[in-house]
């Protein structure tokens, strides 16, 4: 195959990166891990103290996707391992590869349209200021961690992702579990709106960010048509053939989830993949519907 590169992965065993090692692999690529845990064909490294095994010297990309696992009730044990997974990982990493003689030429990093915010109704594009609010902090300090790294000459981009769909984890699993016992309905008062992306598409817009030299900088991994909530729910008791009228309030929500629901489960953000489409990435799943029978089927 052409264009085949040698890539380092982290968070190889989390949600994405699981899938990634596997598409890559798939396409001819080189894959080596980068973990806590010492495994075949994987490299060491431990943020928090800021110990890393050295890097092969032929590395062409690396694509970074470790982080903290954002489910859950965010207690201030839990938003410090959030917040420090993603900045000490990033900063290390992007520190490592900026020091090396020969630099890989593209460094992916992951992030979220979290950076936003609740915005309401507002579009936004990759130009869009950050937002307020803990998750929008993160992503922020996220994205600036990799500074060393873009300052060094590295093409850095960072991949914005909306709710990533697969019935294998993440969001959608949880709420097909739901779904199941009937017990589906829209989220607090449902006009939030939802920007959402396949993980099938998710790994079609790496490899893509990996050969597209001019992408760089942020860049929203969602697919062109956010949905608001209550269409999104409407939409997957379609495909699965079940009611959704068991609504849940926002105040239930917050009352159980705190601070993580009202930034997630809750908040507003219309975000739009501009400069995937600038760049010609052709979507394989435009419309939520289509999304939604291909990874659940």
């Amino acid at each position: 195959m052409a264009n085949k590169k040698k890539i380092l992965l982290t968070g190889a065993s989390g949600f994405i990166g699981s899938a990634a090692a596997d598409h890559f692999r798939s396409l001819g690529h080189t894959v080596i891990g980068l973990s806590r845990r010492p495994a075949t064909d994987t490299l060491v490294w431990d943020p928090s103290a800021g110990r890393i095994d050295p890097l092969p010297g032929d590395l062409d990309a690396i694509v970074h996707l470790a982080g903290e696992n954002i489910f859950g009730r965010w207690t201030k044990r839990k938003k410090q391992r959030i917040y420090r997974s993603r900045i000490d990982g990033t900063k290390l990493l992007a520190e490592q590869i900026s020091a090396a003689a020969h630099k890989p030429k593209v460094l992916v990093c992951a992030s979220a349209v979290g950076f936003y915010g609740d915005r309401g109704d507002d579009v936004l594009t990759e130009a869009a200021p950050p937002g307020k609010g803990f998750l929008a902090d993160v992503c922020r300090d996220w994205e600036a961690a990799a500074a060393p790294a873009r300052q060094a000459g590295i093409r850095t981009t960072h991949l914005r992702f909306g709710m990533v769909l697969d019935k294998q984890g993440g969001a959608l699993a949880k709420m097909l579990s739901a779904f199941k016992m009937a017990l589906g309905g829209k989220l607090g008062n449902g006009r939030q709106w939802v920007s959402w992306i396949s993980r099938m598409e998710v790994l079609r817009i790496i490899d893509f960010v990996l050969h597209t030299d001019s992408l760089d900088g942020p860049v929203n991994a969602v697919c062109p048509e956010p949905v608001q909530n209550h269409t999104f729910i409407r939409t997957l008791g379609q495909v699965l053939n079940r009611p959704t009228l068991l609504p849940a309030p926002a105040f239930a929500l917050q009352l159980a989830l705190g601070d993580f629901a009202r930034e997630t489960l809750l908040a507003s953000t219309r975000a739009v993949p501009e400069k995937l489409q600038k760049t010609g990435f052709a979507f394989q799943h435009a419309t939520l519907r289509d999304a939604l029978l291909a990874v659940i089927q």
